[in-house]
């Protein structure tokens, strides 16, 4: 885990798209769960439900009959346990039935709410209908939990949040600056497309050592994986890359492109899932969002201290 738009997010046939003037932050290891494989079509990603009221997904604990429970979970920062939750139907009992989304029934998304720390893991489900995962939390403070998946013959994909507050040492991150690339263990990626709330084409080039990387492995099914979370309130968005490997038509890098367009103005921070020989690495990227984008310096933002690698 590291001290660390409307998207097209994936889910239930609803197209909803993300856009930004173009700012990346840094690129970093990723603490992403790397096994896993994936059925469905990337021909448009398809996008996380709207909650009520047009909200963005993730800023409720209940929608649409489903609720996620309390989160139980190591009270104190570098204290290994488990992390557990269920999903509760309308009548409050556990859902034990989940439908497989790119290659998982449920995504677990955890972010500090500085937006400091981000992991994406996956986590086993029993047969009481508890969700559960090893766990240990990097620092104190308050981290927000996106459980994010469809109960099978549910209507939609979606999308629930909750925070957990964490004991022991917090030290306040400032958020990256905007830059249109960034690197991490030899690779840069840079970000090409003006972002807007009108929505459009974002298109994210990976190399390595100035070489543009060909041959990007498969991961959940895709060649690249984006998760936009809005500053501020944490509205989360989760996108899908056009195309799927295997499809003869999409090519396993160096670009790797989405559509994109942001429910609103404000200031996002993406989290690019890629992976490369065998490794996943995560591109964290900070992007203004403004009726007006002016595109931000090219240089690339610092990085934040104290990142996990490995899923």
């Amino acid at each position: 885990m590291r001290t660390s738009t409307t998207l097209i997010a994936y889910a239930g046939g609803l197209a909803v798209v993300f856009a930004a003037a173009l700012g990346v932050g840094t690129v970093t290891g990723s603490p992403i769960d790397m096994t896993s494989t994936h059925t469905d079509s990337h021909a448009a990603a398809a996008p996380t439900a709207t909650p009520e009221a047009g909200l963005p997904a993730g800023l409720q604990v209940s929608q649409n009959g489903y609720t996620l429970s309390e989160i139980t979970s190591p009270a104190r920062a570098e204290e290994p346990g488990t992390l557990s939750f269920r999903i509760l139907s309308a009548d409050a009992e556990p859902v034990r039935a989940f439908d497989e989304l790119h290659g998982k029934q449920l995504h677990l998304i955890v972010v500090r709410t500085d937006t400091s720390q981000f992991r994406h893991v996956h986590p086993t489900l029993g047969p009481d209908g508890t969700w559960s995962i090893d766990w240990t939390w990097p620092t104190g403070g308050t981290y927000r939990v996106f459980a994010d998946f469809q109960a099978s013959g549910a209507h939609g994909q979606l999308t629930l949040g909750r925070n957990v507050d964490v004991a022991g040492d917090l030290q306040p991150a400032t958020l990256p600056a905007a830059s249109r690339t960034a690197t991490v263990d030899g690779y840069t990626v840079t970000l090409d497309g003006d972002l807007t709330t009108a929505g459009g084409p974002l298109t994210l080039r990976v190399t390595r050592n100035g070489v543009p990387v060909t041959d990007l492995d498969p991961y959940l099914g895709a060649y690249g994986h984006l998760v936009a979370l809005r500053t501020g309130d944490l509205a989360y968005l989760h996108v899908h890359p056009e195309g799927a490997p295997g499809n003869g038509v999409t090519a396993p890098g160096p670009d790797v492109t989405f559509h994109t367009q942001a429910p609103s103005a404000g200031t996002y921070r993406l989290f690019l899932d890629f992976q490369h020989e065998g490794t996943v690495h995560t591109a964290e990227f900070t992007v203004p969002v403004g009726p007006t984008t002016t595109p931000p310096a090219t240089e690339s933002a610092p990085a934040h201290d104290g990142h996990e690698g490995g899923h």
